[in-house]
Order: C-alpha cells, then sequence, then structure tokens
C-alpha cells in the first residue's frame, strides 16, 4: 500500500486492518514520519516529534500481534498530543521559555489510556503559550500555520493537533479546550473536535513543575477531547479516553450510560427539536460564516427532518465572566513569578492578563455570571434536543494575531470571535464542530452542535447525521507540492 493511501485511512480504519495483519504498526508509522518529514517543515503542527520512540513502539506491538496477543482498540495508531498534555519521559514546553527543558515524569490520564489502548505517541503538538490563545503562535517554536492556507492561523489552542491530522499527519490528536481549544483549531482546520460533557474525559495532572509554579489546568472549564477527521474516529478516541472515572479528577464522572462506538450509529433525526442560533442575539459574525452556517443548519430540516427554528438563550454576553473563571483558576501568585523572571520573553497579551488588576469582585461576578448562563441554558435547552451555532464568528484569519478587531463592521475586544465556544465551557455541556462549508477563498467554516447537559449521544448522532448528508472525509488541503 502507498504511503499517501495509508496517510489518507480513518483511524477506524487503520486499527482494523492492523488488527487483522493487512498492514503492520511499523508501515503506519513509517508512512506517517514520512508524511510529516516533507510537510512539517511548512506546517510546523510538532513542537516535539518523537520517531525513534514511536518506531521502538511500533515494533512492539507488532510483535504482540505476530505473537497472538491481545492488543488494544488503537494497536498501531499514530496519535499527536498537544503540548499542554503531560507525556512522561517527552518534554512538555507548553509553548513557554519557563518551561522549555520541562520532562515530566508521569502520564496524563489521557495519556495513560491511550497507550494502554495501544495508540502510538508521534510527537507534542504546538500551542500557544499556556494555551492563553485561540491562535497557535509562541515564543518557543515556529508558529503552526493551517493547511488549508499557510498564510492563515490554524487556530488554538490545540493549534497543532487539528493542522497535524487536517495534513493527514496522524489520523487522531489530543486537544484540550478551557474555552473553545478543541473545537477553534477543529474549525479552522476543516476537521471534527468533540468536547464532551464535563467530567466524562479525566484531566490530569495538567502541566506542573516545581522549579516553575503557577501552571495548571482551569479546573472547572477545562475538557480534553479529540481531533479527528470523522466522527466515527473521535468516537473511538473517546471511547478510550472517556472510560469512566479517575480518583486524580474529583469531577471526572462514572463510566458512561451509552457506548461511544455504537451511540451515533442511529442517524434518523426525523422530529427533533432544533434551535439555531446564528449570532447569540449579541455577537458580531462575519457575513460569509453566517451565510455557510445558515445553509448547513437547513440540512438539519431540508435533509435530516429536523424542526428547526432561529432562537437564542437569551444570556447577556458572559466574555468578561468568562475571562474572570480564568484568572480565578490561574495561579496568579505563581504565574505572576514567571512572568518576573521571564516576562520580557513571554507573549504580551498573556504578561497583561496575569499582571492585571484581578480584585475580588472580577473574581465573584465571574462566578455569578456562569450561574446565569448555566440558568439560561438549561430551562432553554427544555425546549430543544438540539442547538447549532456557527463555531467560531470570522474565517481562519491571518499569522501572529490573536484575532480580528472588526468582525462585520463592528470593533471589538481581541477574543470576541470566540463569542460562540466558551460559554458551553462555562455550563459544562457537550458540543462538536463539524465541517459546514468553505469561504470563496477555500477556507473551513465549522458548525457546532450541542446538546443538553450529558447528552453526549445526541451531539455525536448529530454530528453524523450532518457528516452523512454532507460528507467531507474526502477533503483534504491543497498540499501537492508539498508532498512532491
Amino acid at each position: 500500500m502507498l504511503d499517501g493511501e495509508i496517510c489518507c485511512m480513518t483511524a477506524t480504519d487503520l486499527a482494523q486492518k492492523i488488527r487483522a495483519r493487512e498492514l503492520s504498526p511499523t508501515e503506519v508509522i513509517e508512512a506517517t514520519l514520512g508524511r510529516m518529514e516533507r510537510l512539517e517543515p511548512s506546517i510546523h503542527a510538532f513542537c516535539t516529534p518523537t520517531p525513534d520512540l514511536a518506531l521502538v513502539e511500533a515494533k512492539r506491538i507488532e510483535q504482540k500481534i505476530a505473537n497472538g496477543d491481545e492488543v488494544g482498540p488503537l494497536a498501531g495508531v499514530p496519535v499527536g498530543i498537544k503540548d499542554l498534555v503531560c507525556t512522561a519521559g517527552i518534554r512538555t514546553v507548553s509553548g513557554s521559555i519557563a518551561y522549555e527543558n520541562f520532562m515530566p515524569d508521569e502520564d496524563d490520564v489521557v495519556v495513560e489510556r491511550l497507550k494502554v489502548a495501544g495508540a502510538i505517541i508521534i510527537g507534542k503538538t504546538n500551542v500557544p503559550e499556556f494555551g492563553y490563545s485561540g491562535a497557535g503562535h509562541n515564543p518557543v517554536f515556529e508558529t503552526t500555520r493551517n493547511p488549508w492556507n499557510l498564510e492563515r492561523t490554524s487556530g488554538g489552542s490545540s493549534a497543532g493537533s487539528a493542522a497535524a491530522v487536517a495534513a493527514g499527519m496522524g489520523p487522531l490528536a489530543i486537544a484540550s479546550d478551557g474555552g473553545g481549544s478543541v473545537r477553534i483549531p477543529a474549525a479552522h482546520c476543516g476537521i471534527v473536535g468533540v468536547k464532551a460533557s464535563m467530567g466524562r474525559v479525566p484531566l490530569y495532572p495538567g502541566t506542573k513543575d516545581e522549579r516553575y509554579p503557577g501552571v495548571s489546568s482551569w479546573e472547572s472549564i477545562e475538557h480534553i477531547g479529540p481531533n479527528a477527521r470523522t466522527v466515527e474516529d473521535a468516537a473511538l478516541m473517546l471511547s478510550v479516553i472517556g472510560s469512566g472515572p479517575d480518583p486524580r479528577d474529583r469531577l471526572s464522572l462514572p463510566g458512561p450510560e451509552f457506548d461511544w462506538n455504537t451511540c451515533f450509529e442511529n442517524t434518523d433525526l426525523k422530529g427533533l427539536r432544533v434551535a439555531y442560533s446564528s449570532d447569540w442575539g449579541y455577537a458580531a459574525v462575519d457575513p460569509e460564516v453566517r451565510r455557510i452556517v445558515d445553509a448547513a443548519a437547513k440540512v438539519f430540516e431540508s435533509d435530516l427532518g429536523c424542526t428547526v427554528e432561529e432562537a437564542h438563550p437569551g444570556f447577556e454576553d458572559p466574555y468578561a465572566g468568562f475571562w474572570g473563571l480564568v484568572a480565578a483558576e490561574s495561579d496568579l501568585a505563581g504565574m505572576r513569578q514567571l512572568t518576573a523572571k521571564y516576562g520580557d520573553r513571554m507573549t504580551p497579551h498573556l504578561v497583561d492578563f496575569i499582571n492585571n488588576d484581578w480584585s475580588a469582585e472580577d473574581l465573584t461576578n465571574a462566578v455569578v455570571v456562569r450561574k446565569a448562563v448555566n440558568n439560561k441554558m438549561w430551562r432553554f435547552m427544555q425546549n430543544y434536543d438540539l442547538l447549532l451555532t456557527p463555531t467560531l464568528a470570522v474565517p481562519p484569519f491571518g499569522l501572529h494575531t490573536q484575532g480580528p478587531e472588526k468582525i462585520d463592521g463592528r470593533i471589538g475586544p481581541p477574543f470576541a470571535w470566540l463569542a460562540f465556544t466558551f460559554p458551553f465551557n462555562m455550563t459544562g455541556q457537550p458540543a462538536a464542530t463539524v465541517p459546514a462549508g468553505f469561504t470563496r477563498d477555500g477556507l473551513p467554516v465549522g458548525l457546532q452542535i450541542a446538546g443538553g447537559h450529558l447528552d453526549d449521544p445526541m451531539v455525536l448522532r448529530a454530528a453524523a447525521s450532518f457528516e452523512a448528508a454532507r460528507p467531507w472525509a474526502d477533503k483534504w488541503p491543497p498540499l501537492d507540492e508539498l508532498l512532491k
């Protein structure tokens, strides 16, 4: 089989062929590493590739299969790991000078579970500094670029994860999402990103090291999830990383009452009640994004038999409250030690955020805002099975900026383009992004699909149904020249 064919296969197909001995893990990893060698000089999805470790692991799994030993559901499948997620023995830089040489001594829970399932880590994927951004540049590594247009951002903070999957450098990658970062880059790169319900996927430890205090996960708003090319592949990864609780995460939920791998198979959505909010009633949205997502929402009515109506949950813009939650869940004292030592080599907006004069009222108001958003949302969802929105307010924009200052003629704060993602971190409900279409310039636009509290199967069903109605897996970025 040609290397290009292997790299364009889904994780599900790769896993099946490896178990059936139609492909060997070594063949798959060598093909993936060859594609990385050709594409990485232009895309920079991986900040720390691990080719030698990957080949050793491929040979180990290959021997297990030859011996007839039992292997996991992802045996031999290459996976990228976001560089905010700890990997024992593989450096975890988090895009910061402060952690440039940090080598964790333990794996994150999701990494442990992926290893047990037989997945092969091919490297750490690039992030903005400590994940405090929706774009993909940092002070340490080359800037990650969007495979659809190398002069545009891939989004963030899981910048490299989405870019790698979109470019065929592995069918799966771990992303994390404190305000949209599973979904943001997935939307910008034309792939699938799933933020499961809060607690479905345990989190531990986050980036930490006693030498450099201050960095940890945003416990009550952060999620870890898959970036993948298909809904089926995303569900396959969730079946591994979302398999039940872990005592290291006090917010983790009991094992799911459904099977991730089959819960999406019923694609009959006829009669479902679907709300579509094109702008929350207050957000500025790029006209081309609105046009594309409007058309995607209509598919749920015309093709899938749902009843779709424009409706908004009715909460006021929670932008300030969200950032108050981020501040409250950041170790400001520890991070200020970092800025005192490294501030002139850190990302300016991050330094400003850390050193902002946060008041007690700022932080308590953030909690009050979250309660208000959650109350509006659960009441709203009593009337609907699904809620659709644009994933992002703008298409992929230029490099080395935090976002457009003006959207549809309105000037706003730098992260206003994330208006649709972070409210679902505040509520904890499940939300996925799927490719909705492309701009006239050929840039991807995402449709966000959200479900009610803990209704992950509904989100996956809806995503799979839309995928069947408007397939995207055969659409690849224009990378032919780079692959020669």
